[in-house]
């Protein structure tokens, strides 16, 4: 049955108006049902912790956050813009390909390589900076996924870095996750000891394993939700 003989049938001047009003408002939950049904294109911009480095494709972050997402009724598909290595100014060179047209949001979890490089932290702040200001441009809510900085710097290297990320998710008004590795230091912090975070990570001490994914996942999961539900509105 077409849907121009439904058209004639159903909306022809011979049609009683109740089932013509009727009709119309079948329709028109059928077609917001359709546009509820879409899924919102998430952009994970990041490095190597986003990449998956070191692991089987379906064990990275991306795979298992979109599992997760899936598996809690979230309607999003999570585009892995991670690439080992990169620092900020690398996410920022590369962010106006990454945003194509079917992006309707964005997760930045960027500074890593800036820490391991000792990059100053009001570089990697306009970095960051820079690519906040063009996701607003384009109307994209963002996750801004931060990282803490290691003692070996100094303490006022770590004060200035680790300021980063909250400062800017109150000034461009995004969600926050301040620490990517959060949940796994959290499991050295109630072990007392690193042998539990050992077994959370690869044995590079900076990547974390499989089974690290999926522990830092449960916790950027309802964030990641709470990110789609925005782009839906």
């Amino acid at each position: 049955m077409t849907k121009a003989f439904l058209n004639n049938f159903y909306f022809g001047y011979g049609a009683p108006r109740g089932i013509r009003n009727l009709m119309a408002a079948i329709m028109l939950a059928l077609v917001g049902s359709a546009a509820a049904a879409q899924p919102v294109t998430v952009a994970a911009l990041g490095d190597s912790l986003t990449q998956g480095y070191g692991l089987v494709q379906e064990d990275g972050f991306v795979p298992q956050l979109q599992a997760w997402l899936d598996a809690n009724g979230t309607q999003a598909l999570i585009l892995n813009a991670g690439v080992s290595g990169d620092t900020t100014a690398g996410g920022l060179s590369r962010l106006d390909w990454t945003l194509n047209d079917d992006v309707g949001a964005l997760i930045v979890s960027l500074g890593g390589n800036d820490l391991l490089r000792g990059i100053p932290p009001e570089t990697s702040r306009a970095n960051l900076d820079a690519i906040l200001i063009k996701a607003k441009a384009q109307g994209l809510p963002v996750l801004l996924i931060g990282v803490t900085a290691p003692g070996n710097f100094g303490p006022d290297y770590k004060a200035a870095f680790d300021a980063i990320y909250p400062d800017l998710a109150a000034t461009h008004d995004t969600l926050l996750i301040p620490s990517f590795l959060a949940p796994i230091e959290a499991v050295r912090d109630e072990s007392g000891d690193d042998t539990a975070m050992r077994t959370l990570m690869q044995a590079d001490g900076i990547h974390p394993n499989a089974d690290g994914v999926a522990l830092i996942v449960e916790a950027v999961g309802p964030k990641v939700a709470q990110l789609v539900a925005q782009a839906g509105q």
